[in-house]
């Protein structure tokens, strides 16, 4: 179970990344009216990035602060397919090509997949 954390971990990792590389193309911080422009997005997404690597290495090393990350970057890749549907139902035109609809509907399984293993080793370990 443990490899198959890491690796649903490393795929749901590289879609996130991929749907930031998408975001920057549709201008995400200006959908939430985020400051700074450009800037600011890139800036953020160089600390995000490094904490899903980090998460990345530390699951590989069997600590418990890579399940944290692991549960944290599930929930933020249900929430990044949550959100952007919330949006296209509102009527935005950001995030419907089918590249983007592709991304974030991997991201929603890969995310689901990997909330699952995570709590399975996280209780495994209880019992």
């Amino acid at each position: 179970m443990f490899d198959a954390l890491l690796w649903i971990y490393l795929v749901n990792a590289t879609l996130l990344i991929a749907h930031e590389i998408d975001s920057a193309y549709w201008k995400e911080w200006e959908l939430f009216k985020l400051p700074g422009g450009a800037g600011s997005f890139v800036l953020l997404h160089i600390i995000l990035v490094f904490i899903f690597l980090l998460g990345l290495v530390w699951v590989f090393q069997g600590n418990i602060a890579g399940l944290v990350l692991s549960l944290i970057l599930g929930i933020a890749g249900v929430g990044a397919f949550t959100i952007h549907t919330w949006f296209i139902r509102k009527g935005h035109q950001e995030f419907k090509t089918p590249v983007s609809q592709l991304i974030l509907i991997a991201t929603l399984i890969a995310s689901f997949a990997q909330i699952v293993l995570t709590l399975m080793k996280i209780f495994g370990d209880f019992l």
